[in-house]
């Protein structure tokens, strides 16, 4: 049994082929999955996806790359929204310094806002990191982050920086580039993150995990991470596949079905 905690099923990739999507992720073992929501145009699909499918439950945030078309009406959404019962935190959210489409300073502002109605409605965030990383571990220190904790979503960075996160109250989620043959940092992420602490996503249609890299990603596919990540911690898949989905089910504050 598989948790995929973090997808967009909601991406114009998945139009035409949703539905038959999600029932290879079912048949594959992905019991779970976040379906993630991050502008205008993907939350109100995440929430309707989440509707249809009893164990399929979403997230909304506002995405970095388009914090300049943030405003405080969308704040006000966002906590509306965040009240639908199968709406289970927020995000993602964060700071993305490698498309240059909204400034830093207004990514800050709106990553804070975000953090602090968080905080507001004690639901866990979704952190999105982009060649950011001391930016975003100061601003989730100076804003007490640590209240609600989260996910460090598809980490990326080196092992010296998860003490941070685990210090905050975050889990640290892996995702395809842990299965990537020249990828070393993830894969020394991957061995030495408690397992208590330890998440796996796809972030499809994005990432495609090894062999499919490349290709479009998709849930099912959570099962190759899952399986890298044994491997390298030398463990059973089935007891990876069982703490990881454990681990996101207490996060997520989710009853197990």
């Amino acid at each position: 049994m598989l948790f995929d905690t973090h997808v967009h099923l909601n991406a114009r990739q998945f139009k035409e082929d949703r539905d038959e999507t999600i029932q290879r992720a079912f048949d594959a073992g992905v019991k779970y999955m976040v379906v993630v929501g991050f502008d205008a145009e993907t939350i109100p699909l995440a929430i309707d996806i989440a509707e249809q499918y009893e164990t399929i439950y979403a997230a909304v945030g506002w995405h970095p790359v388009d914090a300049i078309d943030f405003t405080d009406d969308y704040l006000t959404w966002l906590k509306e929204l965040a009240s639908h019962p199968k709406v289970v935190a927020l995000g993602e959210m964060g700071l993305d310094y490698h498309w240059d489409t909204s400034p830093k300073d207004t990514q800050k502002e709106v990553f804070r806002k975000q953090i602090k109605l968080a905080k507001q409605l004690d639901m866990p965030v979704i952190i999105h990191n982009r060649k950011a990383t001391e930016d975003i571990i100061a601003i989730l220190q100076e804003e007490d982050a640590a209240q609600v904790g989260g996910i460090m979503h598809c980490y990326n960075d080196s092992v010296e920086y998860v003490q941070a996160c685990l210090d905050m109250n975050f889990y640290i989620s892996l995702g395809g580039p842990v299965t990537f043959k020249n990828a070393k940092e993830p894969k020394e992420v991957a061995k030495i993150v408690p397992l208590d602490r330890l998440l796996i996503e796809t972030d499809a249609p994005y990432l495609a995990p090894h062999p499919n890299r490349g290709k479009r990603n998709e849930p099912a596919y959570v099962k190759l991470v899952a399986e890298q990540i044994a491997q390298l911690r030398e463990m059973d898949l089935n007891e990876i596949s069982r703490i990881t989905t454990t681990n996101a089910l207490t996060l997520f504050n989710i009853k197990k079905e």
